[in-house]
């Protein structure tokens, strides 16, 4: 069967890799900033890049991307922003995973490509939230579809904070119509919610997952908005906390708070559990772990 939608492939993959490019830059700029704590007078560190890759079962190359880490800096303690563009054949896991949730065709040809990028901040003051972004573009045969969003999650909270984040989701998805961002409100809230704890991993975002309209580039425009107002809905936020003091015990807060994040990812996380069993580079899928963690 010849292949299709090379171009928007294409477009799509190199849309993610300018995001990530504006996302490393902006946070670069982060750690050139002046920043408060015991590493203040730190030199700012800079992303550690390396390639990744994919290995299909047979041993073949099935693509890979790039992975982006910095630690240890003065702002961020860990952040991960990593971008992919892989392909091959689904196994009998996915494929029995996808058609429960209603996507056409999988057993028919389970081939796929797909693209997208994650990222995963972890931040030195307790003060400043972590957060989490992706977007991605899946590809089969007999189907296309667009997924992610972004959530924040403060170990301390601030009404100011979750509100300008849900503010700026609001503002980019309401010209793609205005039932968009309490839809995807209410499907984050449902989705980054940590059942045998009985609470959200944090104060929600937006998200959706095999959203496919009909309409490629209606869609494109979509995935683009949400990557789009994450620089907006963040920045500001690490500009105001991480002037701020700490103490012993926020910094104790933090790393319990942190459990939480790693329970989810490990336990829930749908990309986690596909990244792992399709055989993607395992640093690159677990970037999302936390430096430290605490469990009381």
């Amino acid at each position: 069967m010849t292949d299709t939608m090379p171009d928007e492939k294409r477009r799509a993959a190199a849309w993610f890799r300018t995001l990530r490019d504006e996302i490393v830059a902006a946070f670069e700029a982060l750690e050139d900033s002046h920043a408060t704590g015991p590493l203040a007078d730190a030199a700012p560190e800079r992303f550690e890049v390396r390639e990744t890759m994919r290995t299909a079962e047979d041993g073949t190359d099935a693509g890979g991307g790039l992975m982006s880490v910095m630690r240890g800096g003065r702002v961020f303690e860990k952040v991960g922003v990593n971008v992919s563009e892989v392909h091959g054949t689904l196994g009998e896991a996915a494929q029995k995973a996808m058609a429960a949730r209603g996507v056409p065709g999988i057993a028919d040809d389970p081939r796929f490509w797909a693209s997208g990028i994650s990222l995963v901040a972890h931040m030195q003051n307790p003060h400043v939230p972590a957060v989490h972004m992706n977007t991605r573009m899946f590809w089969t045969p007999n189907t296309w579809w667009f997924g992610g969003g972004s959530d924040l999650n403060p170990c301390i909270e601030y009404d100011q904070d979750t509100a300008h984040f849900h503010a700026t989701q609001k503002q980019h998805l309401d010209p793609h119509g205005s039932d968009l961002y309490p839809r995807l409100k209410a499907w984050a809230d449902e989705y980054f919610f940590i059942s045998h704890r009985k609470r959200a991993r944090g104060v929600g975002g937006i998200f959706l997952d095999d959203h496919n309209s009909g309409d490629w580039e209606t869609d494109f425009a979509l995935i683009q908005d949400i990557g789009r107002a994450f620089l907006p809905a963040f920045l500001p936020l690490v500009e105001r906390r991480r002037v701020q003091g700490w103490s012993e015990q926020d910094k104790e807060t933090q790393l319990v708070h942190r459990g939480l994040y790693a329970e989810y990812n490990l336990v829930y996380d749908r990309g986690t559990r596909f990244g792992l069993a399709t055989g993607h580079d395992p640093d690159a899928v677990l970037m999302s772990l936390p430096p430290m963690a605490k469990w009381v």
